[in-house]
């Protein structure tokens, strides 16, 4: 089995957010960068437990500079068995999935697997552009995969109950909280990251039909207000005039 496990680096959750002054760029200046969680815990994690219990191999794969091999290198820590980066900072959806698409395109990958989204824009977007770029089966949102031969099988929550889906491989996942547990990089794997194996791939060309306009910061919130618990009207008041349903 050949599994090819997408990765992007995001800002911490405990970043503070900013942008430039014209409001086009993210303000990265002293911001720690992580591996995005979904596809750490889930996605890579997961395929990591399948080539254990079946054979192959895992390759962990990243569009973005080369300050991003730290982060890539975490990858390698936690078990993919090599790496590697397409030489470009990503600029939309679009061209993240249309360099992964062709880098795997010719690769003969089993299983392509994603986070079930980023945590910095929430899109959820590459991994079904991939797949509709490779005519490929897409599963969004999987909190459960099982092979069997050619075969796979998913669960994902859905309101009041499970879903269960089947496909034949090879196909494109999303991975969402269920599919695996968050592993913590060893020592051993630590050291043998270093000496895994991360090839850079040159961009294919893309015509960019997307523009960044501007970024803004969501309005400050509101202070709290505190009603006396006999003042009903007061709070009926409030319910009426200030509170905003979002």
């Amino acid at each position: 089995m050949k599994f090819l496990v997408c990765i992007s680096q995001t800002p911490d959750t405990t970043a503070k957010i900013s942008f430039s002054a014209d409001g086009k760029e993210f303000n990265a200046a002293g911001v720690q960068f992580i591996m995005n969680p979904y596809d750490e815990w889930y996605a890579l994690v997961r395929a990591c437990e399948l080539r254990e219990a079946l054979g192959g191999s895992v390759v962990a794969l990243n569009v973005g500079p080369a300050s991003n091999e730290t982060t890539i290198r975490k990858a390698l820590a936690i078990g993919a068995d090599e790496a590697v980066r397409i030489n470009a900072e990503p600029k939309s959806a679009a061209f993240v999935a249309k360099q992964i698409a062709e880098y795997a395109r010719n690769e003969q990958f089993d299983a392509i697997f994603f986070g079930k989204e980023t945590i910095d824009y929430n899109g959820s977007e590459v991994g079904a552009m991939v797949a509709e770029i490779l005519d490929l089966p897409y599963i969004s949102y999987a909190s459960k995969l099982d092979l069997n031969g050619n075969a796979a099988t998913f669960e994902r929550d859905i309101e009041g109950g499970v879903e269960v889906l089947e496909a034949d491989l090879p196909f494109v996942v999303s991975a969402s909280k269920g599919m695996a547990e968050q592993r913590i990089p060893n020592m051993r794997g630590i050291m043998t990251a270093r000496t895994k194996p991360l090839k850079v791939v040159e961009p294919v060309p893309f015509e960019e039909q997307v523009e960044t306009v501007k970024f803004s910061l969501p309005p400050a919130k509101a202070g709290v207000k505190l009603v006396d618990p006999e003042n009903m009207d007061e709070l009926v008041r409030l319910l009426h005039e200030d509170a905003k349903v979002i």
